[in-house]
Order: C-alpha cells, then sequence, then structure tokens
C-alpha cells in the first residue's frame, strides 16, 4: 500500500505497549502492525510550513520556514525555554492572543527516565503525551503551576542537578538509569527556589510506560532524508518519536515534520 503528504508528529496512544499512529495525508497508519514488515520512505523534496502553510525545498527548523521560525508565535522562544514566557505579564513576544492560550495554563515539572533521569516541563493536559513522545520509561510529576513561566522556572534550578535533553541513543539502546524514581523526586524539592517550593507535588505517582520495542542491541545510525533520499528496510520497534529497522538505523519523524514523504508498507 501506499501512501503520501506532509509529515506530522507521530500520534501516540497509552496503552501496553503504546500503539503509535502516523499521519501520511488521508491516511492513518497504525505502526505497530507494521512491525516485522518491509517499510519504505522516500523524501519528494517538497516541504511545507506549518505556520504560513506555503512550500519550500526544505525548512529551517521546527516545521517552520526560516521566516516563520523567527516570526510565528508556533517557534516563539518559550516553546523551548519556558522561562521566557512573558504572557503572564501581559506582554507580547510574537502574538499575545496565541500565547495567552499556550503560556497562562496549568503546567507540570516532571522527572522522567529515558537512558537517563531528566527533567523537563509540559502543559498539564499534555503529560502522558509529552512523556510517550521522548520515550520515557519512567515518570513523575514533582510540581504543578498556574502557568508556563512558574514552571519555566523550576525547571532552570532543576537543570544544575539534572539534563534537560533527552539522550537519544541511550534511549533507543534501552539503558537504565537505576536511580528510584520516586525517592529522586522527593529530593529533587531541595533544589526548588525558595518562593516556588510551594508547588512541589508530594504525592507524585510514578508511570510506566512499555513501548512495542524488543532490547534494541544493534549499533545505531540515524538517517535524515534530504531531497530525494530514501530508506527501506524491517520495521523493528517503536520509541517515542522513532522509527527503528532491523539493522540498527533509525528515524526520528519529528525532526522531519512539514516534509512530504512517500510511504510504502
Amino acid at each position: 500500500m501506499f501512501a503520501e503528504g506532509p509529515t506530522c508528529k507521530l500520534l501516540n496512544a497509552l496503552k501496553s505497549p503504546v500503539q503509535v499512529y502516523a499521519e501520511v495525508g488521508e491516511h492513518v497508519l497504525h505502526l505497530n502492525s507494521l512491525i516485522g514488515k518491509s517499510l519504505f520512505l522516500k523524501s519528494t523534496g517538497i516541504a511545507v510550513c506549518k505556520s504560513c502553510l506555503k512550500k519550500f525545498e526544505d525548512l529551517f527548523r521546527m516545521g517552520c520556514c526560516k521566516k516563520c521560525f523567527f516570526e510565528s508565535p508556533l517557534a516563539g522562544d518559550s516553546i523551548l525555554r519556558p522561562e521566557l514566557s512573558t504572557a503572564h505579564l501581559g506582554i507580547e513576544d510574537r502574538n499575545l492572543e496565541h500565547e495567552k492560550l499556550f503560556q497562562l495554563q496549568p503546567h507540570v515539572v516532571y522527572l522522567a527516565e529515558a537512558g537517563h533521569i531528566k527533567v523537563g516541563v509540559t502543559r498539564l493536559d499534555q503529560i502522558n503525551n509529552r512523556w510517550m513522545d521522548q520515550g520515557a520509561r519512567r515518570a513523575i510529576v514533582i510540581a504543578q503551576t498556574s502557568n508556563r513561566f512558574e514552571a519555566g522556572l523550576i525547571e532552570v534550578e532543576l537543570k544544575r542537578f539534572y539534563s534537560d535533553k533527552t539522550n537519544w541513543r541511550k534511549m533507543l539502546s534501552n539503558e537504565i538509569d537505576g536511580r528510584d524514581l520516586e525517592k529522586e523526586a522527593i529530593k529533587s524539592q531541595d533544589f526548588f527556589p525558595d518562593h516556588l517550593r510551594k508547588y512541589f507535588k508530594s504525592n507524585g505517582k510514578e508511570q510506566e510506560i512499555l513501548f512495542d520495542c524488543s532490547f534494541f542491541d544493534k549499533k545505531i545510525s540515524s538517517v535524515i532524508l534530504k531531497g530525494k533520499s530514501e530508506i527501506e528496510g524491517e520495521l523493528f520497534g517503536l520509541r517515542g518519536q522513532y522509527l527503528l529497522f532491523a539493522d540498527g538505523r533509525v528515524i526520528n519523524i519529528r525532526s522531519h515534520e512539514g516534509q512530504i514523504l512517500f510511504w510504502k508498507y
């Protein structure tokens, strides 16, 4: 079968294991059902900016063309750096109404294990989606705030003790940190700024997540589809936003956001 369309991030449904779907044009592909089968992906050399919806040969970053990356609220500074949020002050970065909707809602700070323990921030209603997207094996909420700025300030302090980046190689290799996540969550309270310690959640419960990916002991090589490049092989597993092939090659679908890909499965 065939499908073609702009690439969107994979849709993860919290099941055991996580069920993964790819939206490709008018089709929705259930990727778990393709494990063990041949999968072919090819770049068409065309990409669509998620903000202005114009077509380009390539996009700049975060699924945006260069102009939109620097001007659109879909790529604002506070998306990657929550501590830069200003909507709570009524100050516009790029589009105040959009920023109010995004920033002025409950957020959480969490610890997650995806090869190692990391700290992160996300909206309260996106907790499970965020953890699944990152390929986290375990995760726990350590704080809940009223807006993105407050959560960002807590994260800044905790970054002195925990990484805020997912090591994708360790994550895909199923490396295990080994620390007790609930004990680590209690310990993290000591690192909160005094005026934000009121947001600490002492009753957080660890969430375990199982992915459809057997132990992956291959030497991993990442594939980026550009121009008319392609990848074909047996689909071995799924974790986070990654497709894992049996020969050790992996592709991060999220990093291809906006690119029009041709799928054969």
